[in-house]
């Protein structure tokens, strides 16, 4: 479906703010923004350069001892880690025990204006997730739920690589949709959705080794 999510917005000085956006709605609360950060794609792959020269990516340890397939690091005021100890959120790179990257002004932005888009103004992000997914790794089904802000949204933004999203219901078993990203575009959820487990299947492109996809995802951590 398309919706008109910037009807009121027409004196907007941002563009995008007086085009209708493709909305597609994956449940109650829940969309996805196609193309919404399609023109901010070089600015955004250059500030997640820029962070990770700070916070170099790495492949995270679950509490059971595997070790995730997709590598990640953070930017703002909190950082999402997982360890044998479990998954929490610190105000330092367990890595190098400085304070993680601030969070560019790029990411900001769009994250403020993807929730106001989808329904959920005054989102104020203290954390972002920067994951990056070759074509073998795969993120299993999972809730985000270790933040403490749990009437916040997510907003989860994608670069590179096309994927397959899985998006299932608030029990692990219930039943799955997959949903093709394609860069540039935002998903957003909350409200009654904002428990609802979802991963990523798989990752699609070619088999060159330097094609990757990137995936920032924003949440109100504390």
């Amino acid at each position: 479906m398309t919706l008109d999510l910037f009807a009121d917005a027409n004196d907007s000085p941002d563009p995008r703010a007086r085009q209708n956006v493709q909305a597609d709605e994956l449940g109650p609360g829940a969309f996805v923004l196609r193309g919404y950060a399609g023109a901010s794609l070089d600015v955004l792959q250059g500030d997640i350069e820029g962070v990770v020269s700070q916070a170099p990516l790495r492949h995270w340890l679950t509490p059971g001892g595997k070790r995730m397939s997709v590598a990640m690091t953070n930017c703002g005021e909190v950082g999402w880690i997982s360890d044998r100890m479990g998954y929490r959120y610190g105000t330092r790179d367990p890595l190098s025990g400085k304070a993680w990257p601030a969070m560019p002004a790029s990411f900001l932005k769009l994250a403020l204006e993807a929730a106001s888009a989808a329904g959920y103004a005054g989102f104020a992000p203290d954390a972002c997730l920067i994951n990056r997914y070759t074509l073998d790794a795969r993120l299993t089904l999972h809730q985000d739920k270790d933040e403490r802000e749990l009437d916040a949204p997510i907003v989860s933004v994608s670069l590179g690589l096309p994927a397959v999203f899985l998006w299932g219901g608030l029990q692990r078993g219930d039943r799955t949709r997959k949903v093709r990203l394609e860069p540039g575009d935002v998903v957003v959820w909350g409200g009654p959705s904002r428990l609802v487990y979802h991963g990523i299947a798989s990752v699609e492109g070619s088999f060159d080794a330097d094609a990757v996809r990137f995936n920032l995802t924003f949440r109100k951590a504390r």
